[in-house]
């Protein structure tokens, strides 16, 4: 399932403005789009997006100890918002040690259950985590969790509930203008050599076949 290229950008500008009016799980300070909606491609086949997270720290007792009994989950006050997860108890999401998972929680509430998105959360800058992934995929020899380096970022704010959407990335994204090379020469200008650029395209092309519907990555730098 492919989305048109407008209602791709279409629900860029659904997430960014999610993430610029409303109370989210966790504080976010970047949204950024990357990939086939970077490249002006029709239809796209997945809309990636990458949101860097602030880190939450102190707990909420009151809060913790409420979902505990009704929601039998741990971490609510401390690892996503209090005052989210009073206001959303539904979409609350938790991993299988039943602690709250930030990522997913964003995902439930900014993403379609089955639509074709990958969303990626992390609390370095996108910019710094294609670096670090880069090198970490080197030092293994596994280049399926490198991320896509030809990104765009669509909103930047300063995790207290300010920000700034950046309507001109908007704007050439709309028109297509926006010029990138390709995926193994941008990876090579990153430092991998021919070989290395190679395999890791072809690794995350065979990342791309496998996922279906909605996806979620997350890291912590």
């Amino acid at each position: 399932m492919a989305l048109e290229r407008e209602t791709a950008l279409d629900r860029a500008e659904a997430i960014v403005e999610t993430v610029a009016t409303e109370t989210t799980p966790v504080p976010v300070r970047e949204v950024w789009v990357y990939g086939d909606v970077a490249l002006g491609m029709d239809p796209v086949d997945r809309l990636n997006v990458y949101v860097t997270k602030d880190l939450l720290f102190g707990r909420d007792e009151a809060a913790a100890e409420r979902f505990r009994d009704s929601h039998g989950v741990e971490g609510v006050g401390q690892t996503i918002r209090a005052e989210w997860a009073e206001q959303h108890p539904e979409l609350v999401r938790a991993n299988r040690s039943g602690h709250v998972a930030p990522e997913q929680c964003l995902a439930a509430h900014l993403l379609e259950p089955d639509e074709p998105v990958h969303l990626e959360v992390c609390n370095a800058s996108f910019e710094d985590n294609v670096t670090q992934r880069l090198e970490g995929a080197r030092a293994r020899g596994n280049y399926e969790q490198l991320l896509d380096p030809r990104g765009v970022c669509l909103w930047l704010g300063d995790g207290e509930g300010s920000g700034r959407r950046s309507d001109d990335a908007f704007r050439k994204l709309r028109e297509g203008s926006l010029a990138f090379p390709t995926l193994a020469e941008s990876l090579s200008m990153l430092g991998l050599n021919e070989d290395e650029a190679r395999k890791a395209v072809d690794a995350l092309r065979a990342v791309r076949e496998r996922r279906d519907g909605r996806s979620v990555r997350s890291d912590v730098v």
